[in-house]
């Protein structure tokens, strides 16, 4: 594994901040890292990357201990904190050669010279760094943690305050980044996690509360269908509420309607016969997917209620 946390504790006083947490990344894996403000994300970002100890538990990066092997786990693990810390002062390119330095690497100039074009940072390399736009300030950041060539990144928020189109590069970049290297990404947006992660991970309160894919999320986690169809001619509410599973029918517009059912009811062939026995056509039916926004809503609210 890439990242194996086992049963991970961390407490601040008399606050609780991790409570046994566990999983692992794979690697070459991309992993969303989500939870509501004070869930314990960043306290388990900075623990797996060394920057604060646990207070019980076992964090491996790569088959090594974090405790016992903290500067050898480091040279694996490229690390964007959520206030990406700069020198504002210095040069986009004396800037990463100080980042080199400190690594001890050698061929600074050539690998310089390589991360600036993966990153698309060429037509600004030889501005201050305080001179640049937050999108290029954070492709800086995505530099660093990239220049000594890690197996493992994490990112703590790494797309906060950035405009759409910011966005959308540096999503394209961690995408692009995510098909060599493990990933392992803190957000708050949620569309960033459907676009490009395969697997979620949720954590509220200092618990995880879902660990899955992200194509199953729907399927795990909802507990209603829901259907838009439409036909070609009227029909009534009352011929939906009929058909065992169903639990609500809306005349959303014209004769198209969306009808709600459990899950673990298969409605559609029903949906076809009312336009059968009522001489219609169905124009269309397409089935409704739950946001994983909704699903996140519901496992952090229904978790701070228990």
């Amino acid at each position: 594994m890439s990242i194996l946390v086992e049963n991970v504790s961390k407490v601040y006083g008399k606050q609780n901040a991790l409570d046994q947490v566990s999983f692992s990344v794979k690697p070459g894996e991309i992993v969303g890292f989500l939870g509501p403000n004070g869930a314990g994300k960043s306290t388990m970002m900075k623990i797996i990357t060394g920057f604060i100890p646990a207070t019980d538990g076992n964090v491996k990066v790569c088959e090594m201990d974090v405790v016992e092997k903290p500067i050898d786990v480091k040279k694996k693990i490229g690390y964007l904190a959520e206030q990406n810390p700069l020198y504002y002062d210095m040069y986009v390119r004396e800037y990463l050669h100080f980042i080199c330095g400190i690594y001890k690497m050698r061929d600074t100039r050539k690998r310089v010279d390589e991360i600036i074009e993966t990153v698309g940072l060429s037509i600004e390399q030889n501005k201050k760094i305080g001179q640049l736009s937050k999108g290029y300030k954070q492709r800086v950041g995505l530099a660093q943690a990239l220049l000594h060539d890690p197996e493992v990144l994490i990112l703590d928020e790494p797309t906060t305050g950035l405009d759409p189109n910011q966005l959308d590069e540096i999503r394209g970049l961690i995408k692009k980044i995510g098909a060599q290297k493990t990933v392992m990404l803190s957000t708050h947006i949620m569309q960033e996690v459907e676009a490009i992660c395969d697997r979620v991970i949720i954590i509220n309160k200092g618990k995880i509360v879902a660990n899955e894919k992200v194509d199953q999320m729907n399927h795990l986690f909802n507990k209603n269908l829901s259907f838009t169809i439409e036909y070609s001619g009227e029909l009534s509410k009352a011929q939906f509420m009929k058909i065992d599973g169903v639990i609500s029918a809306q005349n959303i517009r014209a004769n198209a309607w969306r009808i709600e059912c459990a899950a673990d009811k298969e409605i559609r062939n029903e949906l076809f016969q009312i336009a059968v026995k009522a001489d219609l056509s169905v124009l269309g039916l397409q089935e409704e997917q739950t946001k994983l926004e909704d699903i996140f809503k519901q496992l952090t609210q229904t978790a701070e209620v228990e």
